[in-house]
């Protein structure tokens, strides 16, 4: 199965893109995904008036695979289901 493309969408000075980040970073530095290659692509939308446009009020965003996971907060159990699912 190939690996999910996991992309963070943010904006400079959002606390709960901080806490979306590590969140998600701790997630995928647990063993069970330690064999996984499962890079983040942080996005800025403020750089893209396309995803400006579409998720300025709902940053953080984690999309896997293109498809929005969460906004808001990254709730670890949920992501870790998701990971599971499209890497084991």
């Amino acid at each position: 199965m190939a690996e999910p493309q996991i992309t963070l969408l943010t904006k400079p000075g959002c606390h709960l893109c901080d806490d979306a980040r590590s969140a998600l970073h701790d997630v995928l530095a647990e063993a069970e995904f330690a064999d996984a290659v499962l890079p983040v692509d942080e996005k800025n939308i403020l750089d893209d008036a396309e995803l400006a446009a579409e998720y300025a009020e709902e940053i953080p965003v984690v999309l896997i695979d293109g498809r929005v996971h969460t906004i808001w907060r990254v709730e670890p159990e949920r992501l870790r289901t998701a990971l599971r699912a499209a890497v084991l």
